[in-house]
């Protein structure tokens, strides 16, 4: 059963009058707000620099790779994972998990995942034998 996940914030902001209206009009307005801050405060992409587009050929290149590669292996246990391609598009229960990945954090399958403990300083989870390298590069980079 997929588990709701609290949120523990509100955020409100002042928008014109015509983006108040547009964004009335979608279906689900925090969902959308959400995914395009993720969008915004993620990394920028490698082949489009950040423009959202790439030419034809690059697109046609890259396309069939990115189909076939696709997964990776859970940092605990080896099991193959997919990788979504949106992360807008994430399952409820999978959220804060897959999101922990997109951040940069350790990709864990659902197991593994909830065995980990939770980092006192910025609630990944991270597996008991690579605690020391998190607390290292995480949080106390020289």
């Amino acid at each position: 059963m997929a588990r709701k996940h609290a949120k523990p914030a509100v955020v409100a902001f002042k928008v014109e009058e015509e983006l108040a209206e547009l964004l009335n009009t979608l279906p689900n307005k925090s969902a959308f707000i959400r995914k395009a801050i993720v969008a915004q405060l993620g990394m920028t992409c490698p082949l489009c620099n950040g423009n959202g587009v790439v030419p034809r050929g690059i697109h046609d290149h890259y396309a069939a790779l990115l189909q076939t590669h696709n997964s990776r292996a859970c940092e605990k246990c080896g099991d193959e994972l997919r990788l979504p391609r949106d992360s807008g598009d994430l399952a409820e229960e999978d959220r804060d998990r897959l999101e922990q990945f997109f951040h940069g954090g350790p990709l864990y399958c659902d197991g593994c995942y909830v065995k980990a403990p939770t980092c006192h300083e910025c609630g990944w989870h991270i597996a008991p034998e690579i605690v020391a390298a998190h607390q290292r590069q995480a949080h106390h980079p020289e």
